[in-house]
């Protein structure tokens, strides 16, 4: 895919499926050439967590969450608990980056099904923790800031690691 974040067309789905795509595969980009040890490698002392594949596997969680736990209504399958609620970042590095970068693409690649038979004003199945309903509109706008916004931690993180910068 084509990171990108003009759209085709300029209608509302088409921006914001593009527009998710582009900060998806920003976030990808973010990790190319790292080693295994690198994507695990913690460089924020008052921040453990926040690795590369703590992050990338914190936002693959994330869309689950909120496509399937909170759209479709499925069960809540994510790994964390109330002992642990941040147990997906502190799982990611015990993940090769390959395999990571792989189960976040099919389940984007999932959410994309979704999204394109689904029509945007479709209300989520469960309700958001303070009781408000919201669509699928919703969802898609809050994962692209959700994803936008771990971009910047994945800039910090990959210069603080190796020197790399990069759009």
């Amino acid at each position: 895919m084509t990171r990108t974040d003009l759209p085709e067309t300029m209608d509302e789905l088409a921006m914001v499926t593009t527009l998710l795509d582009y900060v998806r595969a920003t976030a990808k980009a973010k990790c190319e050439g790292l080693s295994d040890a690198d994507a695990g490698r913690s460089v924020l002392p008052t921040s453990p967590l926040m690795t590369m594949s703590g992050v990338i596997n914190h936002l693959r969680w994330v869309e689950i969450h909120w496509f399937r736990t909170i759209f479709l209504g499925e069960e809540d399958r994510g790994p964390w608990t109330e002992e642990d609620p941040d147990a997906e970042m502190r799982l990611g590095p015990q993940i090769p980056l390959a395999e990571l970068l792989d189960l976040y693409e099919a389940d984007c690649e999932r959410h994309r099904q979704i999204v394109a038979v689904t029509d945007l004003d479709t209300p989520a199945k469960q309700q958001i923790r303070d009781g408000r309903e919201i669509n699928l509109r919703w969802v898609l706008n809050h994962l692209i800031e959700e994803t936008a916004r771990h971009n910047g931690h994945l800039d910090i993180i990959r210069e603080l690691l190796d020197g790399t910068t990069g759009d």
